[in-house]
């Protein structure tokens, strides 16, 4: 199913109340980036995704509590309304449980891989990144994959979703020619994820397609220790019992 296209933000579909999981995704990001904001000079910046806290800190909440954290006011501002309406447009074709699934799933799954490779890159180690940009981006770029080649707009002008997904990565990598390639690395992680969830690589299809093979194996092994009987023979009372 493709994504509804229509009205809303920059010309995409969405709930309109609070009881969407987009709706819901777009208020945590607002009230985790106020906390962290808030607390930014004491705790807060245990929110943050910081890889040397979480291999020697054990602080093994920060993968997940770093999607909802945006570190500056337009940040939170386009970040609610991205996931409110692009979310919401994606909700309404995937249904709550996948948009979660795509949205958080691959957001806390791109910081666990951020934390692995702080372990053979240890520059990474010196890093804190914040995810609520994570999100946003793999919503923005996953709503084009589902269009395709199909139409859509960014407020305005025509764009096929491919077009508009390439248009999201572009974002990540004008941030990284201004910033560096690191501060964008969880970015571009959930983005690879978010590529294989949308093409059907999500853990529950593969863990059917693994049982599937091994299925496939055990069957294909079974018949080898098996003889086919000649019924030319006048003799067949070998084969009783």
């Amino acid at each position: 199913m493709r994504p509804m296209r229509g009205g809303g933000f920059g010309g995409f579909g969405g709930g309109t109340g609070l009881e969407t999981t987009a709706a819901k995704l777009a208020v945590a990001l607002v009230a985790g980036s106020l906390l962290f904001a808030l607390t930014s000079g004491g705790g807060g910046r245990m929110l943050l995704l910081a890889p040397l806290e979480v291999v020697y800190g054990l602080r093994l909440w920060q993968p997940f509590t770093y999607a909802f954290i945006e570190t500056s006011p337009l940040g939170v501002i386009f970040g609610a309304l991205i996931t409110w309406s692009i979310g919401g447009a994606l909700e309404m074709s995937l249904g709550s449980r996948r948009l979660f699934v795509l949205a958080v799933g691959c957001t806390v799954g791109a910081g666990l891989l951020t934390v692995l490779l702080a372990l053979v890159w240890p520059v990474l180690l010196g890093g804190a990144f914040a995810g609520g940009t994570v999100m946003t981006s793999i919503l923005w770029v996953s709503y084009g994959l589902y269009i395709g080649r199909g139409p859509t707009n960014f407020w305005g002008i025509g764009l096929t979703g491919n077009m508009f997904a390439a248009l999201g990565l572009g974002f990540i990598l004008l941030s990284a020619a201004f910033g560096s390639f690191l501060s964008v690395l969880p970015d571009l992680l959930g983005l690879a994820l978010a590529f294989l969830y949308v093409r059907g690589a999500s853990p529950r299809t593969l863990w059917l397609r693994f049982n599937h093979k091994r299925l496939q194996r055990r069957l294909s092994a079974r018949p080898k220790h098996l003889r086919v009987v000649n019924r030319n023979k006048p003799d067949r009372d070998q084969y009783l019992n």
